[in-house]
């Protein structure tokens, strides 16, 4: 606690006009502080980046060189391409990076239905991982991230999800690597690249996981080294696709301010009427608690509910391996997609 001031966030109500994201977060992994976050607790629609629980139950029940067989349910899921086709078979593996790296509905679906028999059932194990990870003010109704009724996610709960999602070895690399080929049993050939744009301009970058949908506009949670931290940034309800990577290079640099002591923490809201709540911040010595110098000062309107929690850890993740390319990955392939 020496390092952190449990404080009432009477911190400036400034929105985050230069940011536009309708919630947005940076927290440290090692330790859980938040270092920047704007309506963290506000629910909003996750997209894809409701793949990473996904991934991470599918992984639970599920063994990676086990082949799956692509129902006429998965098939007909609305997804990008590459199309998956009724009847044919894919190991989990290729079905994982299909999922993660390309954003493919009908993969997620397929391991869900593999996973648990259908995919109401797997949400069933969705949301009872959410609330292990903590990230209890989320609800997940399908295991692609398509609209639905009662499917949200907060910035903070996300973080925490991304943070537990880097602890399996097979989702840190896939989320990792830019592109490589699956193959069907069949001997179908996929090209699969990752729609993780900064994986190719950002060296620090760990890695992420993108979302759209027209109800949910641009979402994205990644995991970048900054200084032999890693730092958890998260953009939800951006308008605009350039705009993602954007505002996560910024969050991620202002992350890394707080880190290092170049910058406080701020935490903002769509609305000065919001009812204040207990947040975890650094204590920067002789500097007031709860001053802090927002992105800027034009105010929207909005809602959120909930607290952040504050939450210690005993695990930290890997740091900036060498990124990867051109892997492929076969049916029946019993290659370990762990870092090399």
């Amino acid at each position: 606690m020496s390092a952190m001031v449990l404080a009432y966030a009477s911190l400036v109500h400034a929105s985050a006009g230069e940011l536009p994201a309708a919630a947005a977060l940076v927290m440290d992994a090692s330790s859980e502080k938040i270092l920047y976050a704007k309506n963290p607790n506000l629910k909003l629609r996750p997209a894809s980046t409701t793949k990473l629980i996904t991934a991470m139950v599918a992984l639970d029940r599920l063994d990676p060189d086990a082949m799956v067989r692509i129902s006429d349910h998965a098939a007909k899921t609305p997804s990008v391409s590459p199309r998956l086709r009724t009847g044919e078979q894919f190991s989990v593996r290729s079905l994982l990076a299909l999922a993660l790296m390309r954003s493919v509905n009908s993969a997620a679906v397929a391991l869900a239905e593999a996973a648990a028999g259908s995919e109401y059932a797997f949400t069933e194990l969705m949301n009872r991982k959410a609330v292990e990870l903590g990230a209890d003010n989320s609800r997940f109704i399908n295991a692609s991230g398509l609209p639905g009724p009662n499917q949200y996610v907060t910035a903070y709960d996300l973080a925490r999800i991304m943070k537990a999602a880097l602890q399996y070895p097979m989702i840190a690399d896939l989320i990792y690597t830019r592109t490589l080929t699956v193959v069907s049993t069949s001997g179908r050939k996929l090209a699969v690249k990752n729609t993780n744009e900064l994986l190719w301009d950002d060296s620090g970058m760990l890695g992420g996981k993108t979302g759209f949908t027209r109800e949910a506009r641009h979402c994205f949670v990644a995991a970048s080294n900054r200084n032999g931290n890693t730092i958890i940034s998260v953009v939800l309800g951006e308008p605009h696709r350039p705009d993602l990577w954007q505002d996560t290079s910024r969050l991620i640099a202002r992350g890394d301010d707080v880190m290092h002591r170049r910058a406080e923490p701020v935490i903002t809201y769509s609305s000065a009427s919001e009812s204040p709540v207990v947040f975890a911040t650094y204590s920067h010595g002789s500097q007031k608690k709860g001053k802090a110098a927002a992105y800027s000062k034009k105010k929207k309107s909005g809602s959120e509910s909930s607290s952040v929690k504050a939450k210690k850890t005993k695990k930290n993740v890997k740091k900036n391996p060498v990124k990867k390319t051109g892997k492929k990955i076969t049916a029946g392939n019993s290659r370990s997609t762990g870092r090399s």
